[in-house]
């Protein structure tokens, strides 16, 4: 097996003094540091085939052991053993192009039963800088050691319950993670929001993880693991969906340039989204009458398709992104009394 193609254990130490340490395992391991910053060391001996970094620490966190984890040759491989891990019904979110520790890595994280954090990644090159590291909740992610929240999620491959059974207002956060590439039906995907805004908190978190288009793609034929991917949807109908359902401070978290996939000249992102439900007696309930002043005849916006002249009654809050300056050249926004009907017959299906 060449160099590159060869599979290292990899282990992370909290070390009270970097330069002690490191005298020490030169000396055990008999070779030079691959790396040695200021901040920062790493062995890399082939007897025995180890990835040993040193991570300078002022206090003791959890001992003195930071992580453990496997580095595997190329992201193919790496793909493989987290679709295995998820059939498998372990949870992880992958991160790509994380600067950590003076190298960009793809990567994803793991905990055991007891808390022991696993990190599976490749590396995809050395950098001059530390980096700055991965996202903390990607870290904290199914720790048993963090309290967690109560919580609700489906995944693309579980069915679709007609009723989530939870009671009503019971839930801190529902995650939705590609539910909406199934082949529903638009009573289903209505359905499954509607349930989510039920048993979520006054004040609780949606977070909504899909493939879009610019425009619907049934059956795209993608490879790899997003083969299990049987519709995308417009960019704007999850967004949309929220937005109906009552669902305030919606956002997109991840909307990137560059898309995921390309077939017959339609662009597919990766998409993640966020909203709230509105909290008791929260000024989100209220709503408001938007009208759009023109140019165009109509013209399609978060959503909604608006006709010149014509007013489209929606949340107050759902208002408001029809108030910035960008938009307050196009658009009017009406204040209604807080008993008024929210109408979803104007926006777009």
């Amino acid at each position: 097996m060449s160099e590159d193609k060869l599979v290292r254990f990899h282990l992370s130490l909290n070390v009270s003094d970097l330069s002690k340490s490191v005298k020490f395992y030169r000396a055990l391991f008999g070779v030079d540091p691959a790396k040695l910053r200021s901040d920062y060391a790493k062995f890399e001996p082939d007897i025995p085939p180890l990835v040993l970094s040193l991570e300078p620490t002022p206090r003791q966190v959890g001992g003195p052991l930071n992580h453990v984890g496997i580095r595997l040759p190329d992201i193919k491989s790496l793909v493989e053993l987290q679709s295995r891990l998820e059939i498998a019904g372990l949870r992880s979110q992958r991160e790509e192009g994380v600067e950590c520790c003076y190298a960009k890595q793809t990567k994803f994280w793991l905990h055991d039963p007891d808390g022991t954090l696993w990190e599976i990644y490749t590396l995809d090159g050395d950098i001059e800088h530390r980096g700055d590291g991965q996202r903390q909740e990607m870290v904290l992610e199914n720790s048993p050691s963090v309290l967690r929240k109560s919580e609700w999620e489906h995944r693309m491959g579980q069915p679709i319950p007609g009723e989530i059974p939870l009671e009503n207002n019971s839930t801190d956060e529902v995650r939705l993670r590609g539910t909406f590439n199934l082949p529903l039906l638009p009573i289903q995907r209505t359905q499954i929001i509607a349930e989510a805004i039920r048993i979520l908190k006054p004040g609780g978190r949606l977070f909504v993880h899909v493939l879009t288009a610019q425009n619907p793609v049934d059956s795209p034929e993608l490879p790899g693991p997003a083969s299990a991917v049987h519709y995308v949807p417009a960019e704007s109908e999850p967004l949309k969906l929220l937005s109906d359902a009552g669902f305030t401070a919606i956002r997109l978290l991840k909307f990137d340039a560059k898309p995921c996939f390309v077939r017959n000249s339609v662009a597919m992102r990766e998409t993640q989204i966020e909203g709230w439900k509105p909290s008791a007696n929260s000024e989100s309930l209220e709503v408001s009458e938007v009208m759009y002043r023109g140019p165009f005849e109509s013209i399609t916006q978060d959503g909604y398709t608006f006709s010149l002249g014509v007013r489209i009654t929606m949340s107050k809050t759902s208002a408001q992104r029809f108030q910035t300056p960008e938009r307050s050249s196009f658009f009017t926004v009406f204040d209604k009394p807080s008993n008024a009907p929210v109408c979803a017959t104007s926006c777009s299906t």
